[in-house]
């Protein structure tokens, strides 16, 4: 596609997706299928661009008003993917100018929240949260997610699966700290791989990983993923436990159920029950209070701890929600500890950076359910060979530790986990 054409199709979703109508990742695959002539490279073009515009989104609010033509034109421009020889092609004399002032900017003298390109309630929270690292941290925030695999290892080795990739032409390596793991280098394309076909790797963090590992499901025991959403952990702790024993994913959405039916396939895993429900008290539930082994709850919560892959979250967001979130999550909690037998496994987990989606719902479950034991998670990631496990952790109240994923100490999205065993009465 030619420069201009290619800009134009740019400011048209930059546009669409300035309005947070809706999560930027659903606009951009609507505007695909709306503009199915656009080829990969085009596609990968406008994603980048938009990418780009909601990671620097104050910044280039900031240099916009200097230049000429409409806002969404001038984003688009400001965060355009493509070589600056390619975008001249696009540009009137005056845009070119523009341009060029505007990388002339010395990005150091410029007011902090043009630096950090945060929402000034979420800039204060984080400075709090992290002291020193907040500028490390915003760095990490502010730049593309690695892409990691998961080694399904109910069928395939990941040594195996690493030579299976290589002969495609898609170079990796282990990543550091879940033995599960692969860390690709750049961006192919793994949905037309015979190895995705086979169900031999999943795409998924290493930070989510990680939580899987924390639950230790094993053979034959009554599992629960409280809320599995598309089944990505789900399908780590069916491969655990080697496809035996049973498996419930619990969901509130139907739909994210639906959308763990054809990975549910290629996994090769017979032990997954998916289950819609109504709310967390709804029936179902209740008839296992009591039975189950190892329940996870991966509670819904801001998602700010993934904004390297979706940065439209932190305009999304606001105090308000985050603080109604913990009493969801509070919520949620209290209910899935029902379920656990004597000995069980709990483990609270988000993808959040903020303590109040974090250690303050851990901190007080803990408080108000004695019958509940806190387990220390580096304790739990050593005994399985987790490299570097006390890296990876901090300290809770009552002996606990807490696992507290950073993007720019671990190169994985922001992650928290608490683990308790209920006690024998």
């Amino acid at each position: 596609m030619h420069p201009a054409p290619l800009l134009q199709a740019c400011t048209d979703l930059v546009a669409l997706v300035l309005k947070f109508d809706h999560p930027a990742d659903a606009v951009v695959a609507r505007f695909f299928r709306d503009h199915r002539s656009l080829g990969p490279r085009e596609r990968a073009t406008l994603t980048q661009t938009v990418y780009a515009v909601l990671r620097k989104k104050q910044l280039f609010e900031h240099l916009a008003p200097s230049g000429s033509g409409a806002r969404a034109r001038r984003m688009a421009i400001l965060g355009f993917d493509a070589p600056r020889a390619f975008l001249d092609g696009a540009l009137n004399d005056q845009e070119k100018a523009w341009l060029d002032a505007c990388g002339e900017v010395d990005e150091t003298a410029l007011m902090e929240r043009h630096r950090h390109n945060l929402p000034d309630w979420l800039a204060q929270r984080l400075k709090d949260e992290a002291g020193p690292d907040f500028w490390p941290l915003v760095a990490s925030l502010n730049e593309p997610a690695a892409l990691d695999l998961r080694v399904n290892t109910l069928k395939a080795k990941p040594a195996d699966v690493q030579k299976s990739l290589a002969a495609a032409g898609v170079a990796t390596k282990a990543t550091p700290y879940s033995p599960w793991g692969l860390r690709v280098q750049g961006k192919p394309s793994l949905n037309r791989l015979d190895a995705h076909a086979r169900g031999e790797f999943e795409v998924q963090d290493e930070g989510s990983q990680l939580l899987g590992l924390l639950v230790d499901a094993r053979r034959g025991e009554m599992v629960v993923d409280f809320c599995a959403g598309a089944g990505g952990k789900t399908l780590a702790l069916g491969a655990a436990m080697r496809s035996t024993g049973r498996l419930y994913a619990f969901d509130t959405s139907a739909h994210r159920l639906d959308a763990l039916k054809p990975r549910l396939a290629r996994s090769g895993l017979s032990n997954v029950h998916p289950v819609a429900i109504s709310h967390e008290r709804d029936d179902r539930i209740k008839r296992l209070a009591g039975k189950i082994d190892r329940v996870l709850v991966d509670a819904p919560c801001s998602g700010l701890g993934t904004l390297r892959r979706n940065p439209d979250l932190k305009w999304r967001q606001d105090a308000g929600v985050v603080q109604q979130m913990a009493a969801t999550q509070a919520a949620i909690l209290d209910s899935a500890a029902r379920l656990l037998k004597s000995g069980g496994r709990l483990v609270y987990a988000t993808c959040s950076l903020l303590r109040s989606e974090n250690e303050e719902i851990a901190d007080g479950f803990s408080a108000s359910h004695p019958d509940f034991e806190p387990l220390r998670a580096n304790d739990i990631l050593a005994e399985l060979k987790v490299e570097q496990a006390n890296s990876l952790c901090l300290e809770g109240l009552n002996g606990a530790s807490y696992l507290r994923l950073w993007p720019h100490r671990h190169a994985t999205d922001g992650f928290f986990a608490a683990i308790w065993r209920k006690r024998a009465p």
